[in-house]
């Protein structure tokens, strides 16, 4: 198979310190792990690999297709968005589906699904029961494994933290659930009573520091490299890149990398991004195209085509300069790239 001139190189020793720092810091809640979204672009049977040799036994997907394709590494999955009619009959055996709504609960019990576990909406009001129908006894007579909420701002210091903390707290008791679980990455950072049974945090073990507390506990995981297609010289006078939105002010040595938009690499970056070559910064020049990059190359005379460039991504850094979030940074890496764990 040929080799991509893509790659993510994977920091598994910095996977595994992000899960046992958040597991600490959950102090007597067991820690989890969501792994939706192919575990966040990393590649989710790796990261599940991972972090079960490490010690972690609970995990999150969000569609039934996720938990089919992790099935057989032999971890507790729950998946997140529930069970529709569709997903009834094809259902791996021991996963969990997260039940959030009316529909979904009596559909379950109408098939004696067993064990499952449970969404309630404290406020995000995005999925999930309501309070009230717990009150009212919807669950009643079910094996929940997990009764969990979701946090709608925890990664900022908004009231509605506590407001949905009381909520969720005012549920002990109220159901069979021998869990509870609230936080996630942001959340578990927030404190003891944010902490429940079960923690089930995301961004930060892929890197991303979802508050100012995680700061300095979290190390990067991923990091992007893409490969010299050409180096060239560009004239004083002389534009690169489609609209000409940069224009040399002297002559100025450019290399083109195999990276563009279609890899996750987007527009945002066009003459904001920084790339690395050994201990030399090289800025992005002009626009972003789909599947190329131009950067300047004067300050690393030694590169050549065929070399290897690193691309900055250590996220809360490059979320500022790009302005999307950590979450896209991480989720919208493509397919094109190599991923090597180290």
């Amino acid at each position: 198979m040929t080799s991509s001139p893509l790659r993510l190189r994977l920091d598994g020793a910095a996977l595994i310190h992000n899960w046992k720092t958040l597991a600490v810091m959950s102090g007597a809640a067991a820690c989890g792990a969501a792994v939706k979204a192919d575990g966040y672009g990393l590649g989710a049977r790796e990261v599940v690999r991972r972090l079960a040799q490490a010690g972690c036994r609970d995990f999150f997907v969000a569609h039934w297709s996720e938990a089919r394709a992790l099935a057989d590494l032999g971890v507790q999955l729950s998946v997140l968005h529930g069970v529709r009619a569709e997903d009834m009959a094809d259902r791996p055996e021991g996963v969990r589906p997260v039940l959030n709504t009316a529909e979904q609960v009596r559909r379950w019990r109408d098939a004696d699904g067993g064990p499952c576990d449970v969404m309630v909406d404290t406020g995000m009001n995005r999925l999930g029961v309501s309070v009230e129908d717990v009150a009212a006894g919807l669950l009643d007579g079910l094996q929940i494994e997990t009764l969990m909420s979701h946090l709608a701002c925890a990664d900022e210091d908004s009231a509605m933290n506590a407001r949905q903390q009381a909520r969720f707290a005012g549920l002990h008791g109220r159901t069979a659930a021998r869990r509870m679980s609230l936080a996630n990455s942001a959340g578990i950072a927030l404190g003891a009573d944010y902490r429940f049974d079960l923690t089930r945090p995301g961004l930060a073990l892929y890197g991303g520091v979802a508050r100012r507390e995680l700061a300095g506990a979290i190390r990067q995981v991923v990091r992007l490299e893409a490969q010299v297609l050409q180096r060239r010289l560009v004239k004083a006078g002389e534009s690169v890149g489609y609209n000409a939105t940069f224009t040399a002010t002297a002559d100025t040595e450019v290399a083109i990398l195999n990276i563009g938009y279609a890899d996750g690499y987007l527009r945002c970056f066009s003459g904001k991004g920084r790339a690395r070559f050994g201990e030399v910064a090289l800025a992005v020049l002009g626009r972003v195209s789909m599947d190329l990059l131009a950067i300047c190359a004067d300050g690393a005379p030694a590169l050549r085509e065929g070399d290897w460039v690193e691309l900055c991504y250590a996220l809360p850094e490059t979320a500022a300069v790009s302005g999307l979030s950590q979450y896209e940074l991480l989720t919208g890496l493509g397919q094109r790239y190599a991923r090597m764990w180290g």
